[in-house]
């Protein structure tokens, strides 16, 4: 494995120390973390007692050779216009937010590392992988 996004509880689980989610960073060239992620993270955090330790947590993890943030672009932007109309057409929609995420994925070429099951409905996500049960 070369490149992967983390989703947001993707990151939570590595920093709770999932083992399955640490060896996913180890293995690859390139982690990428879209600003979506970071927005959900940060909602969380705001929402807990730890903000700030979170917050420097997280910029720390951030910083590490090999993360990449990535923004939305134009092209982002396209790729979900069709994801999010394929998934209404076939009557499977799924969080806005996940969308968004899928839509960096697909952009960068990773494999989107996630807990969540209904990233499957997503037929133009080239490489996903659920960790968990």
């Amino acid at each position: 494995m070369t490149k992967i996004l983390l989703d947001t509880n993707a990151y939570s689980g590595f920093m709770a120390g999932d083992r399955r989610v640490f060896d996913s960073i180890i293995e690859s060239r390139d982690i990428y973390f879209s600003t979506i992620v970071i927005g959900e993270l940060f909602a969380g955090f705001r929402g807990g007692t730890r903000f700030q330790e979170n917050k420097l947590e997280l910029k720390q993890f951030l910083s590490k050779p090999g993360v990449q943030i990535i923004e939305v672009s134009m092209e982002t932007a396209e790729i979900f216009g069709e994801i999010k109309n394929t998934l209404r057409t076939n009557g499977t929609m799924i969080p806005l937010n996940d969308i968004w995420i899928a839509a960096h994925a697909i952009e960068t070429g990773s494999k989107l590392i996630t807990f969540a099951v209904h990233f499957q409905h997503i037929a133009g996500l080239r490489a996903w992988e659920r960790i968990g049960t």
